[in-house]
């Protein structure tokens, strides 16, 4: 006789292929170790963002066939998961989905005969016990101290267990009270597919900030390497045209070239050229309007000394009588300069 599925199986291998039929992003995640109490504030954290439903990998499988997908994907998604747990979303992508449940990872006290995933080192220093029998006990799991004014000093740094090793007896719960809590615990993203294409956590595990600002800086070079060997693009063009309006107002300056655009330039110019000139000429040659243009310059350009300069003390030196030869040797006007 042919064992029938119990009802509650079917109905979650349902649910399961609704989860997978729909768009958005799918992943894996081992929750193996993770204390209830622990694992409830993490779905109550993640729950706006995403769905998480647990299940055995005969269903997930079970599921993943009913859906129609690639059973190869799934090999690659479960693998090295102890205790799998589906999570669907459709508001992150996948390298967001994967700093969300990243956020989840926490340390926890290791327990006897649990595997060190990384060496463990004492730092050596002041602690916050203060002197009692904590002296024995830190000394009999490895870790040397000492009671040094009033503290219990770790003497030098240890490592009292390297990667891959066991943690036995109570080195786990000495580690605890130092602060030091080996065992990562979390929501820990196996993989996901999205779109059709699987990711491994591990490629998922970027630095987002540093990766967006390689694509900006890789674009901005690329965008002037294009305009300077002036290849043409709907984003290129506009830098491009404007590059040689530039250059042909330049030339059509520098040439003489008269038009509506050159001229107000060649007109600043001259003006600029004649204030200049008119600059260098006795009052007495300048009209009202000449002279007020003059004064208006100098009063933003020419900063009054608080002492008169030697120039000037001698120009004061020098007798009336030759300032008034100056006067009747004088021009009647701008004017008289250009005939």
């Amino acid at each position: 006789m042919i064992p029938k599925a119990a009802q509650w199986k079917k109905d979650r291998v349902g649910q399961l292929s609704d989860i997978l039929k729909s768009d958005g992003v799918i992943g894996i995640v081992d929750i193996s170790g993770v204390p209830a109490t622990n694992m409830l504030d993490m779905r109550a954290n993640l729950r706006s963002g995403m769905t998480a439903t647990m299940a055995k990998k005969t269903l997930i499988r079970r599921a993943w066939n009913n859906a129609g997908l690639d059973e190869g994907h799934l090999d690659v998604l479960l693998d090295g998961v102890v205790q799998p747990m589906l999570v669907h979303t459709e508001n992150y992508n996948a390298f967001q989905l994967y700093k969300e449940l990243d956020k989840t990872r926490q340390g926890r006290a290791a327990k006897d005969g649990e595997i060190a995933p990384d060496d463990i080192i004492v730092e050596e220093g002041e602690t916050e016990f203060a002197p009692g029998p904590i002296v024995g006990e830190l000394g009999a799991v490895g870790i040397p101290a000492k009671i040094d004014k009033g503290k219990v000093v770790i003497q030098k740094t240890t490592t009292v267990v390297k990667a891959g090793e066991a943690i036995e007896g109570d080195l786990g719960m000495m580690l605890s009270k130092l602060g030091i809590n080996p065992i990562e615990i979390g929501l820990i993203l196996s993989g996901v597919i999205e779109e059709g294409t699987v990711l491994p956590a591990d490629s998922l595990n970027i630095d987002t900030d540093a990766f967006r600002n390689d694509i900006i800086t890789a674009m901005s070079g690329a965008f002037n390497l294009a305009c300077n060997v002036s290849w043409y693009t709907s984003e290129t063009m506009p830098t491009l045209l404007s590059k040689a309006s530039t250059e042909a107002f330049n030339v059509a300056v520098e040439a003489g070239v008269s038009n509506e655009k050159t001229i107000p330039v060649f007109i600043s110019r001259a003006q600029g050229r004649a204030l200049a000139l008119a600059g260098h000429l006795d009052s007495s040659a300048l009209d009202d309007e000449l002279a007020g243009m003059l004064g208006a310059a100098a009063a933003s350009a020419v900063v009054v000394s608080d002492a008169p300069s030697d120039d000037a003390a001698e120009v004061a030196d020098q007798p009336e009588e030759e300032e008034e030869e100056e006067e009747e040797a004088g021009f009647g006007g701008l004017g008289d300069l250009f005939g």
